[in-house]
């Protein structure tokens, strides 16, 4: 009798596969955008212009010589109280001088149940200026209410990640020594006088990681020399040598910095959304290379503005008073979409500030009118097919989710229309 064999196993045969992409959708309205901010910085310079002539391609320099232009984003006043009467925090400040490192000018306040830390010790602050350092407010975006709306606006008509920080040096000093930045910079001069050197870039528009060392070369000969007085706006693309100093008098400036997106960031994304493709997994010298995965333009907007409108931080200056106030709200209010909000709508679900709304598809029409409303309304400008009382709960909630605001009702103190 013949001994029976085990049946041979059989490879199961893998077929490879191409993991589809989701693509993005395009949004049905978005909230409107406007080059008011970013003119506000280049006049008479018209932002077209500006954008296919300078942006990351050749500093700008605006000579106005405007006393006050820029007073009402941050004065010198509001850096004393800032330093002086806040008990303002690292790493909210620092003190930054060339050639030399400054140290010990913040300490720990003792407080149960924790104690607060890196507070401004503002003897040590005011000491240090007097010697030469210059005192730097980092983040102002996110802690200062018209420099945060203005980066809010330049967000939104850019559709790029903005920040800001204010500098105030002392007479014959100098901050920083020569170096560039990794992201577009417009710097506004506030107040007294500051010399910008510029020269060619060691390395044309680094990237984030890509900062400048010694390694890259040496600044050539300047190809600016300029001194900047209150009321003028310098522009440098990433990667521009620069240094700044003063003279005689105490300078002030705003460096807004933009944050650009490239291809790189979408070819890496790209990369990554490959890792379903088991063709990617295998390894190096299982077969042929798989070919990269393309790069279209129109998804990568799309995708470029979905993380912006997600990733945006709320803006919410009087929202306790709103709040407040919602029990009053009735047909005669007068409301305002809050001018901060980067907001997209797809059909009827709501995206902004990392908040995503879904109402029903019957209020289409009423979301529209809301997302692409530019100047104040009642309840009965809304469109569509809401009884009275339903337009009053749709605004209350809206309210509620810091997406509206009743006109006029903007922080004391700032007036309803700042010029931006």
């Amino acid at each position: 009798m013949a001994t029976p064999t085990a049946p041979t196993p059989t490879r199961m045969q893998t077929i490879p596969t191409r993991t589809q992409t989701t693509r993005t959708p395009t949004p049905t309205a978005r909230t409107p955008r406007s080059a008011h901010a970013l003119e506000r910085a280049i006049a008479p310079i018209e932002a077209d212009r500006f954008l296919s002539e300078n942006w990351e391609r050749r500093p700008l320099v605006v000579p106005r010589a405007e006393d006050g232009r820029f007073d009402d984003l941050l004065s010198v006043r509001d850096v004393d109280r800032l330093i002086a009467e806040t008990a303002i925090r690292l790493p909210g400040f620092r003190l930054v001088k060339a050639g030399e490192k400054v140290s010990g000018y913040a300490s720990d306040i003792s407080w149960r149940p924790a104690p607060f830390t890196g507070v401004a010790n503002v003897r040590r602050v005011l000491a240090e200026f007097e010697r030469g350092a210059t005192i730097v407010l980092q983040g102002l975006h996110h802690s200062w209410l018209p420099l945060a709306r203005y980066c809010r606006h330049l967000e939104a008509f850019l559709g790029q990640p903005a920040q800001a920080n204010a500098y105030l040096t002392p007479h014959g000093s100098q901050g920083l020594p020569v170096h560039h930045d990794t992201h577009e910079v417009l710097s506004l001069q506030v107040a007294g006088e500051k010399r910008w050197l510029v020269y060619e870039p060691a390395l044309e528009l680094p990237l984030k990681t890509q900062r400048y060392r010694s390694e890259l070369g040496a600044p050539g000969e300047p190809v600016l020399d300029i001194t900047l007085c209150a009321g003028d706006t310098l522009y440098l693309p990433r990667g521009w040598l620069h240094q700044a100093l003063t003279s005689e008098t105490d300078s002030l400036h705003i460096t807004v910095g933009v944050n650009v997106r490239t291809w790189l960031d979408e070819a890496r994304l790209a990369l990554e959304s490959s890792a379903d493709d088991v063709e990617f997994r295998r390894g190096m010298k299982g077969g042929p290379a798989p070919a990269l995965p393309p790069l279209d333009p129109e998804e990568a907007e799309r995708r470029s503005r979905k993380r912006l409108v997600r990733s945006r931080r709320p803006i919410l200056d009087g929202q306790l008073g709103e709040l407040r106030a919602l029990d009053g709200l009735d047909a005669d209010t007068r409301l305002e979409r809050r001018d901060t909000v980067i907001a997209d709508l797809d059909e009827t679900t709501l995206e902004f500030e990392g908040r995503e709304l879904r109402f029903p598809e019957r209020l289409a029409a009423e979301l529209e009118f809301l997302v692409a409303v530019e100047s104040p309304f009642v309840a009965a400008d809304l469109p569509g097919t809401l009884d009275a009382p339903g337009r009053l709960v749709l605004l209350r909630r809206l309210v509620r989710e810091g997406f509206l605001r009743r006109q006029g009702s903007r922080r004391s103190g700032l007036p309803d229309e700042l010029p931006f």
